[in-house]
C-alpha cells in the first residue's frame, strides 16, 4: 500500500497528506503504472459527467483536457517538450542530453506540444459526440502501461535522473501481472459502461498490442541518439500512447 501511495504521489498531483517516503525497492511500484491510470482515469470521467451537465459537448472536451494536465501537473507533457527538442535538434549525444535538461523551450517543443493538444482535444470530443465518454477513463491506463512496457530491458545514458528509478526496471513478472489485471480493468469497464460487445474488447488488446510496438519502436529511434531513455522519453511515450488510444477507440467505435 505504501509503494501505491508512493507512485501515486510520484505520478500525479492528487493531493494524499501521507509522506510515505520512496525505499530501496521503489521500482517495484512499476506494477502499479495501469493502477495509476485508472484512478486518473476516474477522475477525468467523473469530470466529464460533471461537464456535460452544465457545458456542451465542446467546453467538457476542455475541461477533461485541463483536468488531465492539472492532475498530471504537466509532468508527462514536459517530457514530450523536452524529448522533441533534444531528440530532433540533430546534435551529439552529449548536446542532446544538454537540451533535454534546459528547462526552456523551443521550437520542436512546441509544436509537439501544441499538435499533442490539439489530437486530444479533438478526438476527446469526437468520443463525446457519440456518448463514449467511458474512453477517458482508458487512455491515461494505456498511457502509463506504455511507460511501464518503456522500462523493460531498456537502460538510461544519465548517471542520475527520475527516470533512473524505473528504466531497466520492469521484470517479466511485473509486465505479466500489470498487464494481466489491465486487461480485467478493461474488460470491468466495458461490462458497466458500455453496451459494447466481445468484439470491441479484441479491439481494445490489438489496441494495446500496437501501442506496444509503436513505443518500442520509438525506443530503438531514441537509442540510435542517446544509447538509452529517459524519464522525459517515459513522459513522452506515455502522451503518444494515449493520442494513440484515443485515434484507436475512435476507429473501433466507427467501425
Amino acid at each position: 500500500m505504501k509503494r501505491l501511495i508512493g507512485i501515486i504521489q510520484f505520478l500525479t498531483r492528487i493531493p494524499i497528506p501521507i509522506d510515505v517516503g520512496m525505499d530501496d525497492e521503489f521500482h517495484k511500484s512499476l506494477v502499479y503504472f495501469p493502477l495509476v491510470g485508472l484512478i486518473l482515469g476516474l477522475f477525468y470521467y467523473a469530470t466529464g459527467l460533471v461537464g456535460l451537465l452544465l457545458f456542451d459537448k465542446g467546453i467538457t472536451a476542455i475541461i477533461i483536457l485541463l483536468s488531465s494536465v492539472i492532475l498530471t501537473g504537466g509532468l508527462h507533457i514536459d517530457g514530450v517538450g523536452d524529448t522533441f527538442d533534444g531528440i530532433y535538434s540533430y546534435r551529439d549525444k552529449e548536446r542532446i542530453l544538454e537540451i533535454m535538461k534546459d528547462s526552456r523551450l523551443g521550437t520542436n517543443a512546441l509544436l509537439a506540444i501544441v499538435f499533442l493538444l490539439l489530437f486530444k482535444l479533438a478526438f476527446i470530443y469526437s468520443l463525446l459526440q457519440t456518448n463514449n465518454l467511458w474512453c477517458v477513463m482508458l487512455m491515461p491506463i494505456y498511457g502509463r502501461a506504455n511507460s511501464m512496457c518503456a522500462c523493460y530491458k531498456t537502460m538510461t545514458p544519465r548517471e542520475k535522473g527520475m527516470g533512473n528509478i524505473f528504466i531497466g526496471k520492469t521484470s517479466l513478472k511485473i509486465l505479466t501481472i500489470s498487464v494481466g489485471y489491465m486487461l480485467i480493468l478493461i474488460f470491468g469497464i466495458m461490462y458497466l459502461l458500455t453496451n459494447a460487445g466481445i468484439t470491441y474488447f479484441i479491439g481494445h488488446i490489438g489496441l494495446l498490442l500496437i501501442s506496444f510496438i509503436v513505443t518500442r519502436l520509438f525506443i530503438r529511434s531514441i537509442y540510435k541518439k542517446i544509447d538509452g531513455i529517459t524519464g522525459d522519453v517515459l513522459g513522452a511515450i506515455c502522451e503518444m500512447a494515449e493520442v494513440i488510444y484515443l485515434i484507436g477507440a475512435f476507429i473501433i467505435i466507427k467501425a
